[in-house]
């Protein structure tokens, strides 16, 4: 096995300094046509991409589908400390091309096989004067583009201070635009919102833009490593500058030549579920460096999580304290009469008591008095359950990261091979304490920031521990190269439904499949089947159907899907709940079918290693009749369909829990030839198992 942040630096680093293969004599420039324009495009040839210099020798670049301008000329360049900057006066020396065709395979996820077909162009520039050189590089899918900075060593980069970027995306100013904030107290778990472009103020990516034409757009970044993370500014003439976010002393990284960034990327696509579909942000990502990786395991899970946010358990200690060695042993119990694979247990260990978020003193080895780590975990063998671990850090990263190492050699001992970690605080609030002792408040996109979750990812990987990041950074595809980073947060969770803030609205997943779901996988806790309660005496409502909760399980993808309710709520509805006990969360193939943006979508997957496929379909707060083509299913086959759906008269407001489910007589079978007829309630869903039927069984 190959760990450590080295082993990925060294391969950007590499590919930052390698020198340029020999290009063709027609794709150098001479040095007195440094206005001279470069195009790439998509394989399939719908994105064009051109790439020049500005009058002032600012480097820019144009981005065209299907013949119409979608990202109009934007300029692009790195600022520096020294003043010795990359961005005007620039010319182009060299330029290479090259086109990649390849498959590669993904040990988990939404789909086994990723097709990784582009073409690139790499341009290398120079400045007259003092020594500046840099190589933009520019990758083109059928899915959208991606493209970086590359600064190999020279006298005047060898040790140096980031303080921004030029880089912008000049896209139409009525574009309508998909946004959470991004500096709000809440960090990624504010609400989307759908607004005008020029409304926007700084806002988190990945975010989504409908164009007047129709073609869809998400901007975000992939490879986030060594640098930090950027949001977006509206500005009147650049439309979308990039801001990155500055470490508590001022400066955005510092940076050792050679490095790259990470890449830039711009998904396109002409309908809204194209962007779903992409594969851009992962392709964009470096192979897996942890080699054999086939101790991941995903699964389903279930924990106290729920009972403790409802209040009727406390992760602090006393008689209400819910992570004891009984109710733990009762849920892994549960999680073994129904085959799910994992029993999460939060506030085991002491530092519960008192205000953990602002004075944090965890312990990750010491349990509390009712808590038998050993026998917990040992029991949980013998009923073929795993324990999952849980590091809460309140958002001390100093104070984690000097207990980590033995905190996961006590898991790796009891055989734990996940851990979810937490780093609950406003944003802007984690803390760091320097080499003289004295505490910072850093972002969680930070250049410090984003070494710690790596640093954790690394050394989870170093005892084949698999990660569950809650108020991470955000995701940028390094699940490709670490594929024990199986999941994180980063949104805005169903725990709202509990809190006193506004709940999550009927439109809220149907708007994350489209933004925060481009990153990456996503923690989200579906599956909730007590809709109505009441927390110190206030109703408290979650805007959901029934139906559309055992649909999330498939919209929502992650490759580790918690079962949150209380057991006897699901014990109460057997019928519904064998659809959490059926559905998988590994994935052979993944296709988002039909929907837009904040008001609906369907999407269809296929079990990894079986012929079933699972259908989730949801809704806004509209109803709607949705005619779903079975196209996706394998020619020749006919399969069964099991169907959970709204009622008639159900609505997440009046009747959540109304639900008709159709097992399905045997009489009536579907092939890829049919059309399914779906109803979705007001805030509802439905969701679908197609089991095949062999040919002898057919009536």
């Amino acid at each position: 096995m190959r760990t450590g942040r080295g082993v990925l630096l060294a391969i950007i680093a590499a590919l930052a300094a390698a020198p340029l293969p020999c290009a063709a004599m027609d794709d150098l420039a001479n040095p007195g046509e440094a206005d001279e324009g470069y195009r790439v495009e998509s394989p399939d040839g719908r994105i064009d991409v051109e790439v020049g210099l500005s009058d002032s020798g600012q480097p820019q670049y144009t981005v065209s589908f299907d013949g119409a301008v979608v990202v109009e000329a934007s300029p692009l360049g790195l600022y520096f400390a020294s003043r010795i900057d990359l961005v005007s006066g620039m010319r182009i020396d060299r330029a290479e091309r090259r086109s990649v065709d390849e498959r590669w395979e993904q040990p988990w996820g939404e789909r086994r096989v990723v097709l990784d077909r582009f073409n690139e162009l790499t341009l290398s520039l120079s400045a007259r004067g003092p020594d500046r050189r840099y190589r933009l590089r520019f990758r083109v899918y059928d899915d959208g583009l991606g493209f970086r900075y590359e600064v190999p060593e020279q006298n005047a980069y060898r040790s140096v201070t980031l303080t921004g970027e030029t880089t912008t995306f000049r896209v139409s100013r009525d574009a309508r635009a998909f946004s959470q904030p991004a500096d709000a107290e809440l960090r990624y778990e504010e609400l989307y919102t759908e607004s005008a472009l020029g409304l926007l103020d700084r806002v988190s990516s990945p975010l989504a833009l409908r164009l007047p034409s129709g073609v869809h757009l998400a901007i975000h970044e992939a490879a986030l490593v060594n640098y930090p993370g950027f949001s977006l500014e509206f500005d009147p003439v650049n439309m979308l500058q990039t801001v990155l976010r500055p470490s508590s002393e001022g400066y955005r990284a510092k940076l050792e030549a050679p490095f790259a960034t990470p890449w830039r990327t711009i998904q396109v696509a002409d309908r809204a579920v194209g962007l779903i579909n992409s594969s851009l942000i992962l392709n964009l990502n470096e192979p897996n460096v942890l080699g054999d990786v086939s101790w991941i395991e995903p699964g389903k899970f279930v924990g106290i999580w729920w009972a403790l946010h409802r209040g009727l358990w406390t992760w602090g200690g006393g008689e209400r304290h819910g992570a004891t060695t009984e109710n733990a042993k009762r849920y892994i119990d549960f999680a073994a009469e129904h085959g799910f694979d994992g029993v999460l247990v939060e506030g085991w260990n002491r530092g519960w008591d008192g205000d953990w978020v602002s004075n944090a003193q965890f312990s990750f080895t010491e349990p509390y008095a009712d808590f038998d780590l050993e026998a917990v975990a040992r029991y949980a063998r013998e009923r073929g359950v795993r324990l999952v671990g849980h590091h809460e850090t309140g958002g001390h990263m100093s104070y984690y990261a000097g207990q980590m190492e033995d905190a996961f050699d006590l898991y790796a001992r009891h055989g734990v091979r996940q851990v979810k970690t937490g780093y609950v605080g406003p944003a802007g609030s984690l803390k760091r304490i320097d080499d003289n002792g004295e505490q910072h408040n850093e972002w969680r996109d930070s250049q410090f920031a984003v070494a710690h979750y790596q640093a954790v990812l690394e050394a989870a990987a170093r005892r084949q521990i698999s990660i569950n990041t809650h108020e991470p950074v955000k995701d940028t595809g390094l699940r490709r190269t670490y594929p024990n980073w199986l999941t994180r947060e980063g949104s805005r969770g169903q725990e709202f439904a509990v809190w006193g803030e506004t709940p999550n609205p009927p439109e809220h997943e149907a708007m994350l499949a489209f933004t925060r779901m481009l990153g990456g996988p996503m923690d989200y806790t579906p599956g909730l089947f007590e809709l109505e309660f009441e927390i110190n005496g206030v109703p408290r409502r979650v805007q959901s159907t029934l139906a559309k909760q055992l649909a999330l399980y498939v919209v929502l993808y992650s490759p580790v899907h918690m079962v949150p309710d209380l057991p006897e709520n699901y014990l109460a509805r057997p019928d519904a709940f064998q659809f959490i006990v059926d559905v998988p969360t590994d994935w052979e193939e993944s296709i988002a079918l039909a929907g837009e943006i904040g008001d609906y979508v369907v999407v269809a997957r296929q079990e990894r290693g079986g012929s079933d496929w699972y259908l989730g379909a949801i809704t806004d707060e509209e109803p709607r009749r949705l005619s779903v083509p079975l196209d996706f299913l394998p020619e020749g086959r006919a399969y069964l369909a099991e169907i959970y759906a709204d009622g008639e008269d159900a609505h997440w407001g009046s009747a959540p829990y109304a639900i008709d489910i159709d097992r399905g007589d045997g009489t009536e079978l579907l092939t890829n030839e049919d059309t399914l007829e779906l109803g979705l309630a007001a805030g509802g869903g439905a969701a679908v198992r197609f089991r095949p039927v062999p040919e002898a069984d057919r009536p």
